[in-house]
């Protein structure tokens, strides 16, 4: 990234769910500790660059102390002759809260990181701050934007949740990801203009793609309901529109946003016990047979566990040409409070089953012990209860006020275009980028949104054909706590519309059956022509508990798109076999 092009904010985002819990063991260990070492890794590669160009850097790898990881930034300069003012953003910690928590951290939002901007920092860094905060905060600071312009902002959160998981957005895990050479996608990056809205890019000569459908599909991960809440503007997805504006260019416009919540997500991780498994390696035939004779012979040993589950993947065929694809596995996972009662005493007395058991006995492993497993759970905290702070470069600690709940937008910015170049970077971004002109595709700025289009009064008459809805479907799934999400999205206005009617909460539980006991909701985006279906508790405690085999539904929406339903054949490409071609939108769609 500091290499390819013009650049003025390198971003960072190093905090998954998962990674508070990593993070939380490692202060456990050691106090000083407790943030993304990999972070001080990369930066002594590109701090001297990054500082040659003029390239601010805003990470949250700070994680539970960023006032530690800023220290050693400070070192790490030091140490490599590099003169960097080195400020950090601080209070979401919640600790101590409740008696088990390893970790309590609200999600902050980009004040703090605008506050340490404006006071000259090159390098901020911040604990745990929401996704798209590292990307707002720089806006705001570029542009001066008041707290309640609340459109601008929320063009800037979109545009940061668009970069949030880099190479998402450039054609990594894309639904139709054979159409580009994905093998090594570019990083993506944001040309954000004054009032709020963006060119969703990459530099010239990277590998992957930015395009309508890979951008919609970033738009669309964890992502629940039309309005996507944050400690700075609720931004309005529903209001998003799309249009290409050159290759491998987007712009992204029409956002709106409203006043933030009072409160404050806050995330608590917990050691939730301690979990083993064994995957027993089923060959050839009589497959549930020898799957029921080894449930038997452990059931006895399991009754004292608290939790053990079986899983039966026939990933075997019939007649099959190699001993591999004959052969199934049979999953074994236990949880419970006490490492004894699911540690190597049980894995091993499996094991010892292999001459007593069924014919072909062998599993995938050797027995192991037990490992502690994490719960995540998201709560909400006043926002005004969070002592959130911005220590800038000369150490001065400056409180940071909660976002207003209410209030009207504020005016337009006194910033001028020229007095946003002179904070820039010597390359500068390329034109358009900084509000001084409109981008190609996007209309002027201030643009108000146009309708979406009028939905057809009937599809029309004729045949179907039973296929796979990937063939004219993208998705895209992944997991918040417990919850996961599938956003569904469709290319064409008839396909979009058949996808709106049929897809209804009950025709996607029965697609999915997992599904069926749990509660799901939908959410229809008609710019982005897209449903987004939350599943609530499908992943019981969280990724750290390892509750699914796809522990962060990440493939939950491929599984979706690879069942089965009669699709009008008009709406299949030619052949029915792969994806549509794609084709424009109405104007103001995407």
């Amino acid at each position: 990234m500091l290499t390819g092009g013009p650049l003025d904010v390198l971003t960072g985002d190093y905090l998954a769910e998962l990674t508070m819990l990593i993070l939380g063991r490692d202060r456990l260990k050691n106090p000083d500790l407790g943030y993304a070492k990999t972070f001080l890794r990369q930066l002594e590669e590109g701090l001297g660059l990054a500082h040659d160009r003029g390239v601010r850097i805003v990470t949250n790898a700070g994680g539970l102390n960023p006032a530690g990881l800023a220290a050693a930034v400070r070192a790490l300069a030091a140490k490599v002759g590099v003169p960097v003012s080195v400020a950090h953003v601080e209070g979401d910690d919640l600790m101590p809260y409740g008696q088990d928590a390893l970790t309590a951290n609200a999600y902050l939002g980009g004040a703090g990181i605008t506050a340490c901007l404006r006071a000259g920092a090159d390098v901020v860094v911040t604990g745990r701050v929401t996704d798209a905060a590292l990307v707002s905060g720089p806006a705001a600071w570029w542009f001066d934007w008041g707290p309640r312009e609340y459109d601008r902002l929320a063009g800037a959160v979109v545009a940061g949740h668009v970069l949030e998981c880099g190479t998402q957005a450039t054609g990594g895990n894309y639904s139709f990801f054979t159409r580009h050479d994905v093998r090594r996608p570019g990083f993506p990056l944001a040309e954000i203009a004054e009032d709020g809205s963006s060119v969703i890019t990459k530099h010239p000569g990277t590998g992957g793609a930015v395009t309508a459908g890979t951008v919609t599909a970033q738009l669309l991960y964890e992502t629940q309901g039309v309005r996507y809440l944050g400690p700075d503007v609720t931004a309005r997805l529903d209001t998003v529109r799309l249009s290409a504006a050159g290759t491998d260019r987007v712009a992204v416009s029409g956002v709106r946003g409203e006043a933030p919540p009072g409160t404050l997500k806050a995330g608590v991780t917990r050691i939730g016990g301690w979990r083993n498994e064994v995957v027993f390696v089923l060959t050839g035939l009589d497959i549930e047979e020898k799957a029921a004779l080894v449930r038997a012979q452990l059931a006895e040993l399991l009754a004292g566990v608290s939790r053990a589950e079986w899983t039966l993947a026939r990933t075997d065929h019939e007649d099959a040409e190699t001993q591999e694809t004959a052969s199934a596995l049979l999953r074994l996972v236990v949880r419970d409070p006490s490492p004894d009662r699911v540690g190597r005493a049980l894995t091993a007395a499996a094991i010892e089953l292999a001459l007593a058991s069924y014919p072909g006995f062998h599993v995938t492993a050797p027995p192991a012990a037990a490992q502690p497993y994490g719960v995540f759970t998201a709560t909400t905290v006043a926002a005004d209860s969070v002592p959130h702070t911005a220590v800038l470069p000369d150490g001065t600690p400056l409180p940071v006020r909660a976002a207003s709940p209410g209030g009207p937008p504020e005016g337009p910015p006194g910033r001028t275009p020229e007095a946003s170049e002179a904070l820039g970077s010597g390359g500068g971004a390329p034109e358009g980028a900084r509000g001084d002109a409109p981008v190609p595709g996007r209309g002027g700025v201030g643009e108000s949104p146009a309708e979406p289009p009028p939905a057809a009064a009937a599809h029309p008459a004729g045949a179907t054909r039973r296929v796979a809805l990937g063939r004219i479907l993208g998705a895209r799934s992944g997991d918040k706590g417990g919850d996961a999400n599938v956003g569904v999205w469709a290319e064409s206005g008839p396909a979009w519309e058949w996808a709106r009617d049929t897809l209804t909460v009950e025709a996607f539980k029965a697609l999915l059956p997992e599904t069926a006991p749990l509660e799901v909701t939908r959410h229809e985006l008609p710019n982005l022509r897209a449903l987004n279906f939350t599943v609530t508790g499908i992943l019981g405690d969280g990724v750290a508990s390892g509750h699914r085999f796809d522990p962060q539904a990440k493939a939950l929406g491929e599984w979706l798109r690879a069942r089965h339903l009669d699709v009008p054949a008009h709406l299949l490409p030619r052949g029915g076999g792969g994806p549509a071609t794609p084709t424009p939108a109405p104007e103001g769609t995407r």
